[in-house]
């Protein structure tokens, strides 16, 4: 009777230890500087190719001496145009000046002032502006959330005025432009807001702009009030191409280090909500409740004095950004049309392989023909792998970065297509899906486990500009990562009796669970919620059988516990240390989650149309199909030889659907699960079908020191799998 009990108390036990491994914390140093004064000097459109030791001195003394990083300008327009840059500074939250779609290049920030004291202005449409953020928009922002907080504010120029101006469109203390000794004006008010211009364009024009602000930057510098923090920021884009922007903190206790926030959770980004906050939070003020949706920034020390090396060169994080983007769709459109297209060629192999049985059947498919199937099959499962891998290479500084990235990519493809067959173990039925599980499973958490640096800006992770994840597991790679896993504990759990193979499962799934839903690892509790989900399910089914009502039961209630602990540990966090999850269930809690909630049905919408992930998964649904339910497929009698594998692909779509809809991304983790397991389950469907024929020797004989094996029709032995 222990024995029989054994099972289950290791279950329990990997349970605990997984959830208490999600509770470590590393240590950090972090730190925030603080001030009597600030002063935010930025300019829309402002980036780091701009700045230059002879051509922008004050620009750059500020990033040699100050804290510096990348700036994601997401608001609530699909292009942050000047005007939505200068609002979303001032409400700390997304927000946009105009809903209008932008062609072209944006407009220049020039809202409509009037100034009957001569003291302060009156922004005339702020009435309208604030109604259309907090009625149309799904971010609910209030505009001058920030200016709010503090007693007065000082505003410099239009776009300034667009920061400075409270609710009712009042602005404290404005000036057209900053006069020649802005001493007495910059002591006036605890808060300052310089509008350094925009800049624009290209060649000479854009060399004039960023001169021109250096100048009206140098001039602020020379003024500032004593104990001041400088702010700098390219807080905007100036045409329909996002980018990251530059974001500079000089003054007391931000020297010399990178700047993050919890928002991001990456050193050296932040977002343009984070700005506000962290003036407030330099100021020693609390941040308005429920109005801000970005976090202060703070200090991580250790980056290179120079700012060429941090920011330029080959640690250009926009030009990497910005080649993401395009190779990125050029990938997984590519991807999904070459599996598709391996899928229609491999149909005929398997309808053939399948008719081979009795005498008067066809032969089977070409040894040679089988062979090249299989080698395609694998170098397809590990098409993603070796894209996460190519990014180890400085593709996107090529002159042509997509080809240079295909290469990479296809070298990589090959080399770990002849590893897996050059292996002695290759002619196994389960050894090409549980070595490409395990390459798969090895190359993202080893990723995870050094700083998911292949995820950042990544063709297989995300990118910064999207302004939605900066750390840890993107979808493309939760997606591989779940089925390289589940699919991996489903081929090991078939060396092990029935009793033991949840025990494999769930050790398994625990590992999957704290490497996605840890903080300092994958980073996504959402994404850890679907990993149970689906671990739940494999581990009921993976003895064999159905999915029956009192196995469903134990498989909720035991996701259901495993979800309530974690969502305690992450709300027991500190509010800038909990995760999505965290978050979320805090702003359900206030009455705040509505907006979240349509947003993430927005992005579920246009993730569906847009991806070509949504293809692959169309592609790798329909491959299974065929395999299950036509007679020539082959899936059903691998599942029900290999009962574990069929729990690990059950697995794998519970997860991975749930992964996709929470997170708002729709079929994207499912697209790339398919892309990863579709080719393997389906190599491993032909090499069942072609021994379909095979009979094992009668009782009592066998054949070799490991005991009886299977005999084909011609009386050839072969190992049993």
């Amino acid at each position: 009777m222990a024995a029989v009990w054994v099972p289950y108390l290791l279950v329990a036990l990997v349970v605990a230890a997984s959830l208490s491994a999600l509770t470590m914390r590393p240590t950090e140093q972090k730190h925030r500087g603080e001030a009597d004064y600030v002063v935010i000097a930025a300019a829309a459109g402002l980036r780091w190719e701009d700045l230059d030791p002879d051509r922008t001195p004050a620009l750059w003394q500020e990033a040699t001496r100050g804290s510096v990083g990348w700036l994601s300008v997401r608001s609530a327009h699909a292009v942050t145009c000047p005007s939505d840059g200068w609002l979303t500074l001032g409400a700390g939250n997304y927000a946009a000046w105009d809903t209008r779609a932008v062609t072209g290049r944006c407009p220049d920030a020039a809202p409509k002032l009037t100034q009957p004291d001569g003291i302060g202005a009156n922004l005339t449409d702020q009435p309208t502006v604030v109604r259309n953020n907090q009625d149309r928009l799904p971010y609910g922002a209030t505009p001058g959330a920030l200016v709010e907080s503090v007693r007065c504010s000082v505003a410099v120029g239009p776009g300034a005025a667009i920061a400075a101006a409270r609710p009712f469109g009042r602005v404290d203390r404005y000036v057209p432009e900053l006069p020649e000794d802005p001493s007495a004006l910059l002591g006036d008010c605890l808060l300052s807001i310089v509008d350094l211009g925009t800049i624009a364009g290209s060649g000479a024009e854009r060399m004039a702009a960023v001169e021109a602000a250096d100048r009206t930057l140098a001039r602020v510098l020379t003024a500032r009030p004593q104990n001041s923090m400088i702010l700098i920021a390219g807080l905007a884009d100036t045409d329909t191409t996002p980018r990251l922007h530059v974001a500079i903190a000089e003054g007391p206790g931000w020297a010399g280090g990178r700047l993050t926030s919890a928002g991001t959770g990456r050193d050296g980004y932040l977002q343009l909500v984070d700005l506000a906050p962290t003036v407030l939070s330099a100021l020693g003020r609390q941040s308005p409740e429920k109005l801000f949706a970005g976090y202060a920034a703070t200090v991580t020390p250790g980056r290179p004095a120079d700012p060429a090396e941090a920011m330029q060169g080959d640690h250009d994080a926009d030009r990497r950004a910005i080649a993401q983007r395009g190779v990125a769709e050029i990938f997984f459109t590519v991807l999904a049309i070459l599996q598709l297209l391996l899928f229609l060629a491999v149909v005929p192999v398997l309808i053939r392989a399948r008719r081979h049985a009795g005498p008067l059947g066809p032969p089977l498919p070409p040894r040679r023909l089988v062979v090249l199937a299989e080698l395609a099959l694998i170098a397809a499962g590990l098409a993603i792998p070796a894209a996460l891998l190519a990014d180890l290479a400085p593709w996107w500084s090529s002159s042509h970065p997509a080809w240079t990235f295909g290469f990479a990519t296809a070298v990589l493809m090959v080399a770990g297509t002849l590893l897996i067959r050059l292996v002695p173990r290759y002619e196994r039925t389960l050894w090409p899906l549980a070595a490409v599980a395990g390459v798969t499973v090895l190359v993202v958490a080893v990723d995870l486990a050094t700083g998911a640096r292949l995820q950042l800006n990544g063709v297989a992770g995300y990118s910064a500009i999207h302004g939605v994840r900066y750390a840890g597991l993107g979808s493309v790679g939760l997606g591989v990562f779940v089925a390289g896993l589940l699919l991996l504990a489903g081929a090991v759990s078939q060396w092990v009796s029935r009793r033991w193979r949840p025990v494999i499962v769930v050790t398994f799934g625990g590992l999957g669970v704290v490497m996605v839903g840890s903080p300092y690892l994958g980073a996504d509790p959402v994404g850890a919620i679907a990993v149970t989900a689906g671990v739940c399910v494999a581990a009921v089914i993976s003895t064999g059988g159905w999915l029956t009502f009192p196995r469903f039961a134990w498989a909720a209630l035991t996701g259901v516990a495993v979800t309530i602990a974690f969502a305690v540990l992450d709300l027991s966090r500190a509010p800038l240390e909990q995760g999505t999850l965290g978050r979320f269930l805090t702003a359900l809690g206030d009455g705040t989650a509505g907006p979240a909630m349509q947003r993430a049905a927005a992005a579920n919408g246009q993730a569906l149309v847009d991806s070509p992930l949504t293809l692959l998964a169309l592609c790798g649904a329909a491959m299974l199909a065929f395999c299950q339910f036509s007679p020539w497929g082959g899936l059903n009698r691998v599942y029900g030889l290999h009962p574990a594998v069929r729990a690990g692909v059950a697995g794998t779509v519970v997860a991975t659907l749930i992964a996709g809809v929470l997170g708002g991304t729709a079929l994207g983790a499912a697209g790339a699960a398919a892309a990863a397991a579709v080719p393997v389950a389906v190599l491993t469907a032909l090499r069942v079908l072609l021994h379909a024929a095979d009979r094992t020797p009668p009782p009592g004989e066998t054949d070799g020191p490991g005991g009886p094996l299977l005999r084909k029709s011609d009386g050839d032995p072969v190992p049993i799998p």
